[in-house]
Order: C-alpha cells, then structure tokens, then sequence
C-alpha cells in the first residue's frame, strides 16, 4: 500500500455533506453517507470544500470558470485517488529475461585479427589521401547531423504537431463485443497495462498506480496524481511491463484538472498498444473490466458493469477543488493502485481510466482507508482522447472556462447559482448576471453548482454553448463561447 497520507477534510458548514478525496489527497465527488478515495493511495483524506467553486480558476488558483452537472440528491461523502505503496506481499517486479543464445538478440563473435597477417597485405601509396579525404567528409557531414538533431532535441522528442494522428495507436477493436469472455478480454489487455512506481515525500517507491500503453512510440497514459509528487521533485519513475521489465520514464505532460498524465518510456520496444475505445456508446449495464495494480498486485483483473454515467467527481486534493470530472461509475473493484489503469469493454477497447474509488473510511488494510465497496469512477476516453492529444502536441493540457464564480454547496433551489462574474470574461460578455440560476447547458438540466462545472468541462475552449438561466422569475438563454486555461 502507498505510503500517501490522506489528511481529514472539514465539512463545508454550505456543502451540507462530506468532500470527496482520492489518495494522493485529490478529492472525489462526494456521496451521502460514504468518503471517497482515489485508487492509487492508501490513506483517506477530506479536503475541505468551498461553498462557492471559482469558474475560471485552475489549478493554480485563479477562478475557476467550469462548473459540473450531478444528479440532485444527497451530496456524497469523500473520495480518494488510487496509488498505493507496492504490497509487501505481492509479486515484485524483476529483472528481464536474459538475452537468448541463438537468433536475434544472442550475443556476437568478434574473432581476432593477427598483426602478422595484416603486415603481409601491401597498401599503394594512394590509399592514404582517399583515407584523409574521406575521413574529412564524414566528419562534416556527423557535424551537421548531430546539429539537426540537437535542433529536434531543442523541440522535445515527444512533441508532435498532430497529436494522437501522429503516432501509432491502436483503434480497432481486438475481440467481437459480443464473445462475453473476460478471459480473452485478460488476454488482450494484460499486454498493455503497466504499473507506475513513483517518488512520494522523499522516497523513490513512496506511490504504486497503474497505467496503460497508448501508442508504439512508447507513451503511457496514467492519473496525475499517481505521479504529481515525483514530477513536482523531480523524482524517478518506472514503468513495469507485463513481463515484469522495469522502464525508465518521464513526464510529457500532465493535466490537474482532468487528473491525467502521459509518460514517456525510454526503452518502449516489447511495449504492446491498447485499443482505444469511446465511453459515449456504453450505456448503464454493460458489462466492463478493470486493470491495475491494486495494493501493489500487478497484472489484476476485476470485472463488473457501468453502475452510472455522467457522474460529477472531484479528484483534486484540499488545495485545489478544480479537479471535476464527468466520470464512469462501476462496480467492477478498483483498490488503492488501480488509479490510472484502463477500464475496458468485452470488445477489448478502453473505455476509460480508473481515477477514484468511493469508500466508508477507517478499518482499512494498513489502518487507511477501507478498500472497493463496489463504487468506483473512471475517466471517460473521449477526454482522455483530448488531453493525451493535447499534451502531445504542445506538453500541456487546457480546459474550458467562463469566468464566474459559482455556488457549489448549501443551494436549496434546483440549478447552479452564479455568485460573481468576472470583467472581461465570456460570462460576462454573455451577460450572466451575479444571483443567476443556471437551470440547463445545452438542454440538459443542471442539478447544482458542481454539475455546472462538469458540464462545462465536456467541451472545448473555443465552443459557443447555450445556457438556460432563472433570472428573477423568468427563463432567458444566453450563449456562451468559453475561454481556456492551462490545468
């Protein structure tokens, strides 16, 4: 288990019910009666949320402008992200096979040349100024090669102008969707996940998440909060394949609002791509699987169905509450190590990436908190789609914002209140007003503050969307076109 800390949060006296964490003290969209923990650590946390949510703030503090839609109802209780500290009693993982003695990859025989020999062989007199003149050649032309590539070194070299179009992901489905066995399911995906060891507080192996393999280039997908603390410390990371090998690895990118990082490995070669799937077309029911490394146990398969859709999470740890996410709920079991892991359907496509578990906190294995209680959320592929092609292109992510402050706990009326709006923002260029009560997004109904935030976040800064708005008794729509921000 992690050896990550989740601090106790303190009731927001408007939220009228707990904050929800993950492990690396992200928190996750709260549930009455329960907490919330991340898969990829292994202590609860509550982080303290604010009655009001900065709509066009980021992770660095300025105001939030995303609000996220969830069902009315009561608010739940905590939630933790998931990685966890490599299990005393799971599978460590060693060293890779030794190289074969035949075929390709076996050693070479070098066989020695005698000096006797070479002394017989006559040499004209017009081989050594050829020799010089060619020696001469080779060097100008290594001179200005190395410099073309210390120039693209300069660029990055995990930097594409397309994004996901240019590198080699895998996008058809590997298995019939209608063979119901999760045993090839297994067979199709064990190749492709991996397990992320990080640096946390100080130690080189303090986290233990999961991840999976996104295209033949070597880039890894993950939580950003399985590798926040080693890539704030800059502190090592590795990646364990299937067969147990350890890869050296870096931070391309990484998202703290959509709780997503891309890794690159050093070393991708024997690395196996997953199918990329779409979560748009699951509907409640459907059959899913869940990969990782929960409590540090590699290569784990769990399977369930998708208990809900459109959930509004938080994964963000008490200092930043911007982390929301329109999730996948399941009940297939996610544990502390799972954060980051794929989410797969019978066909052998990710549908999304395992983020954050909901628990009832205390009793838990080591004395944290407790583990899969049967509700686990995941991030849908179609954002993880956006931000992994993001952070290629550019090595950083960016979300929607409307610049306004909204009401994310304590309202009684059904909708989002807007608390304040920001000069020269795109709220108010659309003329929200403060006291505003936004009732729909796009024709879908929004339940409070939170909901408006996750809902905002299903788009792209650069889109004009429609909001439906109570202002003193009656209903008026206005378009919004939302603004970006680096998180």
């Amino acid at each position: 288990m992690s050896d990550d800390k989740f601090r106790p949060s303190t009731p927001d006296p408007d939220s009228g019910g707990p904050d929800v964490h993950r492990e690396d003290d992200e928190p996750t969209q709260p549930i009455s009666g329960t907490s919330w923990t991340s898969p990829s650590q292994s202590h609860p946390v509550a982080a303290e949320q604010p009655p009001a949510a900065q709509l066009d703030q980021g992770p660095s503090g300025h105001e939030q402008s995303d609000p996220g839609a969830h069902p009315a109802g009561p608010a739940p209780g905590p939630v933790f992200p998931v990685p966890a500290q490599p299990s005393p009693w799971g599978p460590r993982p060693g060293a890779g096979p030794l190289p074969p003695a035949y075929g390709p990859g076996a050693p070479t025989a070098v066989m020695p040349v005698h000096r006797e020999q070479l002394a017989k062989a006559p040499v004209s007199g017009w081989v050594w100024p050829v020799v010089a003149a060619l020696s001469l050649l080779v060097g100008l032309m290594g001179g200005l090669l190395g410099a073309l590539g210390y120039d693209q070194l300069d660029d990055g070299p995990s930097r594409f102008d397309d994004g996901l179009e240019s590198v080699q992901t895998r996008n058809s489905a590997p298995l019939d969707a209608h063979n119901g066995s999760i045993a090839a399911v297994a067979d199709e995906l064990l190749p492709s996940t991996v397990q992320i060891i990080a640096a946390f507080e100080g130690e080189d192996e303090g986290a233990t998440g999961s991840g999976f393999v996104l295209d033949r280039e070597g880039h890894v997908v993950t939580n950003n909060h399985v590798v926040a603390a080693a890539a704030e410390d800059e502190g090592p990371i590795k990646v364990v394949d299937s067969l147990g090998v350890r890869h050296e690895a870096s931070v391309v990118g990484r998202s703290t609002v959509y709780d997503l990082a891309i890794l690159l490995v050093e070393d991708p070669e024997g690395l196996q791509p997953a199918a990329l799937g779409s979560s748009s077309v699951l509907r409640v029911g459907d059959p899913v699987i869940a990969f990782g490394s929960p409590l540090g146990l590699s290569q784990t398969v769990t399977s369930g169905i998708v208990s809900a859709l459109d959930r509004p999470v938080t994964t963000g740890d008490a200092e930043n509450t911007s982390s929301y996410i329109n999730a996948v709920q399941t009940d297939a079991a996610i544990n502390p190590g799972n954060s980051g892991g794929p989410l797969v359907n019978l066909a052998g496509e990710v549908v999304g990436v395992n983020s954050a578990i909901a628990t009832t906190g205390g009793g838990g294995l080591g004395g944290g908190a407790s583990g899969n209680i049967g509700v686990g959320f995941a991030i849908p592929m179609e954002q993880v789609r956006i931000t992994a092609d993001q952070i290629l292109k550019t090595g950083e992510a960016r979300y929607p914002v409307i610049g306004a402050t909204v009401q994310t706990g304590g309202a009684e009326s059904t909708g989002a209140l807007i608390k304040k709006v920001n000069a020269g923002t795109p709220a108010e260029d659309a003329g929200l007003l403060k006291d505003d009560v936004v009732t729909e997004v796009e024709g879908k109904l929004v339940a409070d503050g939170i909901a408006l935030i996750v809902a905002i976040r299903t788009h792209q800064p650069g889109d004009t969307i429609e909001f439906t708005i109570m202002r003193d008794g009656s209903e008026q729509s206005v378009e919004i076109t939302l603004d970006g921000e680096v998180g």
